[in-house]
């Protein structure tokens, strides 16, 4: 079933059934009313008749026909009796309507007990103990509610008049409301549907202002700007792998043929040593590649709290074997009197081989055998500054710093394969962070890199 279908029909079957329940609320309350007030006028009719009667000291038949013929066209089937303190009866109206429980009744009143009513069809019952002056009466009644009846049959049929009315305009209105709900929804999907990643390069956009629609919508956009990052990163790794292995094993090969032919002992370990070092650029060509795959599938929620500054300082120690000669300088903005305002929560594989790489660019590419190491804390989050002396990257190629295998003026001469920024790129990424480069006075690089604090 589709959502406008859904929202058409929960809404008709939720408002209807209520509809039809305060209607047939109404009418049984107006029903109770009626009962109630025509058994009032029954009383009172008991009453004016007992009323007479007392005032009447010596009633004859005359007087009492005459009372009668007055007042028995006031109420439609009408009978009524009237009975002393003794329940003899001392008066009964002359329409032949009948009261088959009338002793019962009668039974039934007493000083304690001044009202009894009862239902006899559509007939109303009642029955009532008065008293005048001195004296005590009863009164039985049974009338039948001509007008109040009418009134009762006119109300019903305009309430199911109503009810249908307003059930129709209750449909019609959900059935609007359902298309105007589901109209941005029906758009999105169609278009969705129809889009295509690899030909179209704008976003979809939905009219409308429904939050939740925007929401869904500005999802999908960035599936699809993922998707096409993707597509980009397969294209290009696809052209420059092919490129960059080829060049290697091409070398690899031509060293074979001339180890083949070569005599010269000399010659031969030079050739095998060469061998040696391509054999290992190539073996690097592929773990760079390895890593940065491991990286962009790696989840997110297996972290842990991580202490970045003494992660620094292993990774200094263990670079300072590799490279007695460089220097590690670790400075703190402000030193944290709590210790969690150093802590980031994320992968220690990852972010180790990310500052790894960070540090082996600063002496790889440094002129003064020195590294700085700023670090500065945030309420909120952590900066770490990494300085270096040396040639800095040009203004034109900064845009390109973080992009698949590109290599910067300043790289030339050096070994490299352009990975290693965009591997760094990509685990501060899915640590929800950033990384950025700037330079200062023409010679320094500084990398800095956001981390939020666990």
């Amino acid at each position: 079933m589709t959502i406008r279908k859904k929202i058409l029909v929960y809404f008709t079957a939720a408002v209807i059934p209520l509809l039809g329940l305060s209607l047939f609320l109404i009418y049984t309350l107006f029903y109770e009313y009626r009962e109630e007030e025509f058994q009032q006028s029954q009383k009172q009719k008991i009453a004016a008749t007992l009323q007479y009667l007392a005032e009447v000291q010596k009633v004859d038949n005359e007087i009492l026909l005459s009372y009668d013929r007055e007042t028995i066209d006031s109420m439609y089937d009408e009978k009524l009796f009237i009975y002393n303190n003794n329940k003899k009866r001392i008066y009964a109206s002359l329409d032949d309507t009948t009261i088959p429980d009338a002793e019962t009744i009668l039974n039934s009143l007493s000083p304690n007990t001044r009202w009894v009513e009862k239902k006899d069809g559509a007939y109303d019952v009642i029955g009532i103990y008065f008293e005048s002056g001195m004296k005590s009466y009863y009164g039985i009644c049974k009338a039948y509610d001509a007008v109040g009846y009418s009134k009762l049959g006119f109300l019903r049929n305009t309430l199911v008049l109503i009810f249908f009315v307003i059930s129709l305009v209750l449909v019609l209105l959900s059935y609007y409301l359902s298309r105007k709900i589901s109209r941005p929804l029906m758009e999105i999907t169609r278009k969705i549907t129809c889009y295509d990643p690899e030909k179209e390069d704008d976003p979809i956009e939905v009219r409308g202002r429904e939050k939740e629609i925007v929401l869904l919508t500005n999802r999908f956009n960035q599936l699809i700007h993922r998707i096409r990052e993707a597509f980009a990163f397969q294209k290009y790794a696809i052209h420059h792998i092919s490129h960059e292995l080829k060049t290697p094993i091409a070398v690899l090969v031509s060293n074979f043929e001339k180890l083949e032919k070569e005599t010269d002992p000399e010659v031969m370990r030079k050739l095998i040593l060469r061998q040696k070092e391509d054999t290992r650029n190539l073996g690097e060509i592929i773990n760079v590649l390895l890593e940065i795959a491991k990286t962009e599938s790696a989840d997110r929620n297996s972290g842990k709290e991580i202490r970045i500054d003494e992660l620094v300082f292993d990774l200094a120690d263990e670079l300072k074997l590799l490279f007695p000669e460089h220097g590690f300088q670790v400075k703190y903005t402000e030193i944290p009197e709590d210790e969690s305002r150093l802590m980031v929560l994320g992968n220690e594989r990852l972010l180790r081989a990310a500052f790894t790489n960070l540090m082996l660019n600063s002496i790889h590419y440094g002129s003064d055998n020195l590294t700085g190491i700023h670090i500065t804390v945030f309420p909120r989050k952590l900066k770490l500054d990494v300085v270096n002396k040396g040639k800095t990257i040009a203004e034109e190629e900064r845009q390109y710093l973080f992009q698949h295998f590109f290599r910067g003026d300043n790289s030339r001469g050096k070994p490299g394969f352009g990975l290693g920024l965009v591997f760094i790129y990509k685990i501060i990424q899915l640590h929800e962070g950033s990384i950025s480069y700037t330079s200062e006075n023409g010679d320094m690089n500084i990398f800095t890199v956001t981390l939020p604090l666990s």
